[in-house]
């Protein structure tokens, strides 16, 4: 139920499709083998969670940069220009951003997670969520005004 838009996450965080693959099989390894311990009404936010662990933990291990693949881009970010340059520009302009913020941003504006289900997802506060996802805005906003791209 849950295998494709976790595959999603995973593939617009690392851009690999074969490490989005291991991600997602990992994952439902560890629900498998823990499925005992966890509330099947929580299973949605400890898949994510794991998940989402399971890339910082990929990240950090192979300490390269990441770059994100959006199909979409919000009207938060200005007025968006179908270029192939401009979307290529905000997606090295948004894998610069902290993992944790990098997450955030993803589940939220390109997956439409609600606050509360991120903060669920990430073992965070709702209002932590919000305080990540208002940076990570504004340091892409910034960050693209700096390049003297309209935003």
């Amino acid at each position: 139920m849950y295998s494709h838009s976790l595959y999603g996450f995973a593939l617009r965080f690392l851009q690999n499709p074969e490490d989005a693959n291991d991600v997602v099989q990992d994952t439902f390894e560890k629900l498998w083998i823990h499925c005992e311990k966890i509330d099947h009404n929580k299973c949605k936010s400890w898949l994510f969670t794991c998940a989402n662990n399971a890339m910082l933990n990929m990240v950090s291990r192979k300490r390269r940069v990441i770059f994100s693949s959006y199909d979409n881009l919000p009207e938060i970010y200005g007025n968006y220009d179908s270029s192939f340059e401009y979307k290529q520009i905000v997606e090295r302009v948004i894998s610069c951003l902290p993992p944790v913020q990098k997450s955030i941003l993803l589940l939220r504006d390109l997956e439409g997670y609600s606050y509360k289900e991120i903060s669920q997802m990430l073992d965070l506060s709702s209002s932590q969520v919000k305080v990540y996802l208002f940076r990570a805005r504004n340091k892409v906003k910034k960050q693209l005004i700096q390049l003297n791209i309209a935003v």
